[in-house]
């Protein structure tokens, strides 16, 4: 391991998403964004729906979506267990704006059959997968 770096491991319960070193990670924690460097103190935080970041060591950056877990840093280890995560270039970039439409249709409907929570989560998840894959938001 070179001296900047440190392994980030990123796993769902379906598999183990990915995991080498990085120089830095930054994932959307319940409290805002929160970055990881080498030698990081020991810390667990809640993750919330966003777009978690990392630098590999050649320089290249990189983003995946996630949505919610948990992330561990022990002994220049970060592992981030979240219920989902998405590589940023393996999105489909028309589904999640086609998914992000419907969910803003829901939530401008007036109609008590609809819930609105579970809407603004649909929303909240296609608006970090269009940011992961690098799309203009409208």
């Amino acid at each position: 391991m070179a001296d900047n770096t440190f392994m980030l491991e990123i796993v769902t319960p379906e598999q183990i998403v990915f995991k080498d070193e990085v120089q830095f990670v930054v994932v959307p924690a319940v409290d805002g964004e929160l970055g990881v460097l080498v030698n990081h103190a020991a810390l667990v935080t809640a993750l919330t729906i966003g777009v978690l970041r990392y630098r590999e060591p050649s320089g290249a950056e990189k983003k995946m979506a996630v949505s919610g877990g948990f992330m561990e840093v022990v002994d220049n280890v970060a592992r981030v267990l979240a219920e989902t995560s998405e590589r940023g270039s393996e999105i489909d970039i028309l589904r999640a704006k086609d998914s992000a439409r419907r969910a803003r249709e829901r939530l401008t409907q007036r109609n008590e059959n609809i819930n609105y929570a579970r809407a603004q989560l649909s929303l909240n998840r296609a608006i970090a997968r269009l940011k992961a894959a690098g799309e203009k938001l409208d």
